[in-house]
């Protein structure tokens, strides 16, 4: 099956993610809820860091996950879906939205969150 049709519920894009623990505890959510898990490059950590593993358990092999090398190449592969980024800077409320299958949910880096020019 075409990637662009798997049957999830949501995808999960973590840009640049720099915490492993934080990442296994996403995915473990992703399997959970019958989302994917996008990491976009880079990372400040390597996908086997015993800490992801530690913090994504036995639901690592389980994980719907793919490596990008750019948001770039990630948005094009889904031109049709909605797409939100996750930020602190703006006035919109989450819980008053309506959200669908293949919903994409962009997360920035721990220390800075989503770059302004992505915003």
């Amino acid at each position: 099956m075409d990637k662009n049709n798997v049957e999830v519920n949501f995808r999960i894009v973590l840009y640049e993610p720099e915490i492993p623990a934080n990442t296994g505890n996403i995915g473990r959510l992703c399997v959970g809820s019958n989302s994917e898990l996008n990491i976009i490059k880079p990372m400040r950590f390597f996908i086997n860091d015993k800490y992801l593993k530690r913090a994504g358990l036995d639901y690592w092999t389980k994980l719907k996950l793919n490596i990008w090398d750019s948001l770039d190449d990630f948005l094009k592969t889904y031109p049709n879906n909605n797409v939100y980024y996750c930020t602190t800077k703006t006035d919109k409320i989450y819980t008053k939205r309506k959200f669908n299958k293949g919903d994409i949910f962009i997360f920035g880096p721990e220390s800075r969150g989503i770059p302004e020019e992505i915003l």
